[in-house]
């Protein structure tokens, strides 16, 4: 017997033993067995038992959470029952990515730079941050500051306060005011570089009142200056 055969003959028995071991183990088939059991079989969900609803706890909706989280920062804001109230809520149900704290940061960013874009004459920052009606207001009268040859130095130190005093929704246009009390170093000096109104080194407080206004239904998130006054 060869090499080759008598390995053959090694692997045929071992293949013998190995089924045989298997086979006492394993058992088989009498033909009483149990069909094999299917885990997705609507007749297994039948036979679940019935879930105790004293365990269950129902969580709340994403949209729900966000909407309480929205009446929430509301209130935060303005006391419940106030027209302020109830005009922030009108505001929030007609453009829910409003949210009062990002608007109040993004109008002291906007209220600085329209205060040095007047002082510089800057039209370009101006004419984006400005409805036409203020535009043209504010044009004008850097126009007529110009033709004296007057120049204006100013230093914006700082906002004090900056806070909702109204909001006003008609149709799909939005309005909020503010009353914003800020510091600022501003002097005027004529063409012969006299000083004639301000101060170059005393900080003045100045309360502004100013309305922005958004169309809540426009892809342009930008709000816009559309009325000024100072409040004495």
């Amino acid at each position: 017997m060869g090499a080759n055969d008598f390995i053959t003959l090694f692997f045929l028995v071992a293949a013998v033993l190995i089924f045989l071991q298997l086979r006492s183990v394993l058992g088989r088939r009498t033909g009483h067995e149990k069909p094999p059991v299917e885990p997705f079989s609507p007749r297994d969900a039948v036979r679940q038992p019935a879930a105790d609803d004293s365990k269950v706890v129902t969580l709340p909706r994403r949209d729900q959470v966000d909407e309480e989280q929205r009446w929430s920062d509301v209130d935060a804001i303005a006391k419940p029952g106030t027209s302020l109230n109830q005009g922030l809520r009108e505001l929030v149900q007609a453009d829910p990515s409003f949210k009062t704290k990002d608007f109040l940061n993004g109008a002291r960013m906007a209220y600085e730079m329209i205060v040095m874009a007047f002082a510089d004459g800057d039209r370009k920052t101006l004419k984006g941050l400005l409805s036409k009606e203020v535009y043209d207001g504010f044009e004008a009268a850097i126009t007529e500051r110009e033709q004296r040859g007057e120049t204006v130095k100013s230093h914006f130190v700082g906002i004090d306060k900056a806070d909702l005093t109204s909001v006003l929704v008609k149709g799909s246009e939005a309005q909020v005011t503010l009353r914003i009390v800020s510091q600022l170093i501003s002097s005027t000096y004529d063409r012969d570089g006299k000083l004639i109104d301000g101060d170059a080194e005393a900080v003045a407080e100045v309360i502004d009142i100013w309305t922005f206004a958004r169309d809540t239904r426009s892809r342009d998130p930008n709000w816009k200056l559309v009325a000024t006054e100072s409040e004495q």
